[in-house]
């Protein structure tokens, strides 16, 4: 019965310090972390070289594209404004 008492009690020698249970835990955490990270980079796929180059080509071509959109639509924006101005007497 004094045996039972004692492993009950918060004074057993034996028994393992508490600060570790967390730290234990979150090493355990940081591991599987790891090892998801190294199961996701095996799925990782380089592109060809014929890929490359034809999205190379797509984003060039939309870049102008639409630099020249919104060249024409800032240059109709601008004559819009300036005629407003200019008959509410707003440019001299």
């Amino acid at each position: 019965m004094a045996s039972k008492a004692l492993a009950n009690s918060d004074n057993d020698p034996f028994k393992k310090p508490q600060v570790f249970n967390g730290l234990t835990s979150k090493w355990g955490e940081f591991t599987g972390f790891l090892s998801d990270v190294r199961g996701e980079m095996r799925k990782v796929v380089s592109p060809s070289w014929k890929e490359v180059r034809v999205t190379t080509s797509v984003v060039i071509a939309a870049v102008f594209f639409f630099g020249l959109f919104f060249l024409i639509v800032d240059n109709v924006f601008r004559v819009a404004v300036y005629g407003l101005l200019g008959k509410l007497g707003g440019l001299q």
